[in-house]
């Protein structure tokens, strides 16, 4: 009897993979993502927020000079001729206030103070994340995230 007539002659494995193979590749795959996309957000999460801090700085120094030219602080960014970039303003709501109302608490002692603060805006990826502060005397908050 010929080999290629005879159904149970030897069979040749076809190339490719079976799905045993690929069930495993990507249970796999499935496993490494489930780790690395938390590291991921919380470094992207972090890089926002040193971001923010780098803007309220500048922030800050532009008050310092404001003081300097005006005797007193300005009252906003569009004052200071400060552009905050859009990758901090899609996250946070940036805030200059001079008076003690919450949250705005500027620093006690003889006026002229401010604060300025950075809320993460609800429905962000940034959501959760601290509130992030810098005041006229320098003072950062909260301690410890800066």
């Amino acid at each position: 009897m010929h080999s290629s007539l005879n159904p149970f002659a030897t069979r040749r494995r076809a190339a490719g993979f079976t799905l045993v193979e690929l069930m495993i590749a990507v249970a796999v795959v499935a496993i490494l993502t489930s780790i690395a996309l938390p590291s991921y957000a919380l470094y992207v999460k972090k890089s926002r927020r040193g971001e923010t801090e780098s803007a309220l700085m500048d922030i800050a120094q532009r008050e310092q000079q404001y003081l300097l030219d005006a005797r007193a602080y300005a009252p906003d960014t569009a004052t200071l001729k400060s552009s905050v970039s859009t990758d901090v303003t899609s996250y946070y709501t940036i805030q200059i206030c001079q008076t003690a109302v919450l949250p705005c608490n500027p620093p006690g002692g003889a006026p002229p103070t401010f604060a300025v603060i950075a809320t993460p805006i609800a429905g962000t990826a940034q959501a959760g994340d601290y509130t992030l502060t810098l005041d006229s005397t320098g003072a950062k908050g909260p301690a410890g995230v800066w």
